[in-house]
């Protein structure tokens, strides 16, 4: 499968904070909060949704094709990602912006609060699909993840107008999104990717049902944190995937991306459903261990080891032809 992954590219400064952010909250005073917090710890990493997706598809040995746009600082970053299997020649680079940041705050229960400066990633909306998808003899796949707002509205409506299948990854966006906004870039999804809050957020902002959306994707993928994972599809029984269990939990961003790594690259080999959110599960437990949504490795034998553990020797049986990790 030729999948692009389109989105945000940044750099992500990752604190960590010592204490509880509900502890320093005032019930009586929220609408009037004034907070500065003492942070023990600064990991500068490289990050964004669609690149963090794009490496850990890599990584499983597929050759994504990245969309998205970043500053003039990005050279060293695409070193980086094309070392990993990844295609960035349909990485558009500002001449004024520098690439995106994202600022980010963990306390000890793994709550987070985070800031994103959105610098080149407002050029998104300037990239076109129809030159990448000509490039690589045409799309199988658009995953419209995180991203400039117009961008993913551009992307989405060109999916649907050149009848390319896209997967709806609005996440981080939906916050600042109208129901009406919103079902513009679910509308038709193949797959649309969300976790438990995001999915109740779709729902009370569009005003439909579960069922009802549903009617308008063809799979609908919900992470569910220490839960693992359910995936649904209309008139199917749902499917539970149980989480990969972890070695230690160090910090939680780009858990969520790694998670669609797994599952896409999954989708690309063509094993079932289940197997999909499987892949997925245990590449976002890799993530979870480490600082940065990109500080993992990824090799066969480990990779099937813990699968086997998590999953049963039949599934990584099923698995075990098509892995071919960048790691050895």
């Amino acid at each position: 499968m030729r999948i692009a992954v389109t989105g945000s590219i940044a750099t992500d400064h990752l604190m960590t904070f010592p204490g509880s952010f509900g502890e320093q909250l005032i019930a009586e005073q929220l609408d009037r909060v004034s907070l500065s917090f003492l942070v023990d710890d600064l990991q500068i990493r490289r990050g964004g949704a669609a690149a963090n997706i794009a490496f850990g598809m890599g990584c499983l040995g597929q050759k994504p094709i990245l969309v998205g746009a970043v500053g003039d600082d990005f050279a060293d970053y695409r070193s980086w990602l094309e070392r990993h299997g990844v295609d960035c020649h349909s990485v558009h680079v500002s001449e004024t912006r520098h690439t995106a940041r994202f600022l980010c705050t963990t306390d000890e229960h793994h709550n987070q609060i985070a800031s994103f400066y959105t610098g080149a990633m407002a050029e998104a909306r300037e990239i076109e699909l129809k030159p990448v998808a000509d490039r690589v003899d045409g799309l199988d796949l658009v995953l419209i993840s995180p991203n400039d707002p117009d961008a993913m509205f551009r992307h989405t409506e060109e999916c649907r107008r050149r009848g390319i299948p896209f997967g709806a990854d609005p996440s981080q966006q939906l916050a600042r999104m109208g129901g009406d906004e919103i079902k513009s870039l679910i509308e038709g999804a193949a797959y649309l990717f969300t976790n438990d809050y995001e999915k109740a957020l779709v729902e009370q902002k569009t005003g439909w049902s579960d069922e009802e959306v549903l009617d308008r994707v063809g799979v609908r993928v919900t992470t569910l944190g220490p839960k693992g994972a359910r995936i649904d599809r209309k008139g199917e029984p749902s499917i539970h995937v149980p989480p990969a269990p972890e070695q230690g939990k160090v910090d939680p961003t780009g858990v969520g991306d790694a998670f669609r790594a797994g599952f896409l690259s999954a989708l690309a080999w063509g094993v079932s459903p289940e197997r999909c959110g499987q892949v997925g599960n245990l590449v976002a437990t890799h993530v979870l261990e480490e600082v940065g949504g990109q500080e993992y490795k990824l090799g066969k034998q480990g990779f099937l080891d813990r699968f086997s553990a998590s999953y049963g020797t039949e599934a990584a049986a099923e698995i075990a032809p098509h892995l071919n990790c960048h790691y050895a």
